[in-house]
């Protein structure tokens, strides 16, 4: 494996939207299959992480791809029929317990891994949102920051893993409803934390994310400092 490399452009580079530029460099220097990684729900209090991975021909990248957070739902259901028709697809998840387990980092990169292994090709480079590379690549890798909204392979995994992920999580409300699962997806908004002190973690709630363990009375609240922010971020 290569070292690690961050080859994110600087704000005068940026395009309005992913390319595939990365993915033809790489062919350009001898790749056939180019991977695109990334994960969904690294910042909610509850629920799992989830990992995809992309691998497209060449030239078979659907329009409209784009970083899964600046898609609307309906954008994403149609751009995720279409990645899964087009391309080699595989996703891995993290589950609750071995993100407390592990930490939330350890159990995202396990989990990038985990779909890079599943993936019916073996890829020959893997571009990865993000500033790490997951342990054990078999082949060269790029950590691009802001990745999803410049390569066309990591916008369809973030997409395939923001869509699989939301599905998980609105089956999840259904099973446990009162806390909003299929609205807010387990991210800290104001809901979520009301839910939280109304009904107490439920067994899907992170134990290691400190406003999970100030409602099971395990930490002090100190105040706004303690919780993430309101944003939807992975």
């Amino acid at each position: 494996m290569s070292p690690r490399k961050n080859d994110s452009p600087t704000l005068l580079d940026l395009p309005a939207e992913p390319t595939d530029r990365f993915e033809r460099r790489a062919r350009r220097r001898g790749a056939r299959f180019v991977a695109g990684l990334d994960e969904a729900g690294r910042g909610p209090l509850a629920g799992p992480v989830v990992a995809a991975a992309v691998v497209f021909e060449a030239r078979k990248f659907p329009d409209g791809l784009n970083d899964s957070k600046k898609l609307s739902p309906d954008e994403r259901e149609r751009l995720y029929d279409i990645i899964i028709d087009r391309a080699h697809v595989s996703v891995a998840v993290s589950s609750r317990a071995r993100i407390d387990r592990m930490n939330i980092l350890r159990a995202s990169l396990w989990a990038m891994s985990r779909a890079l292994a599943g993936l019916p090709c073996r890829p020959d480079h893997v571009l990865v949102d993000g500033r790490d590379l997951p342990p054990g690549l078999p082949c060269s890798g790029e950590a691009i920051v802001g990745g999803d909204g410049l390569s066309a392979s990591i916008a369809a995994a973030s997409i395939v893993a923001k869509v699989t992920r939301d599905r998980l999580m609105a089956a999840m409300g259904r099973t446990f409803p009162g806390y909003g699962f299929e609205q807010h997806m387990g991210y800290c908004t104001a809901g979520h934390l009301d839910a939280l002190e109304r009904h107490g973690p439920c067994p899907h709630h992170r134990r290691s994310f400190a406003p999970v363990r100030i409602a099971l009375g395990i930490e002090k609240d100190d105040g706004p400092a303690l919780l993430p922010g309101l944003e939807d971020q992975d």
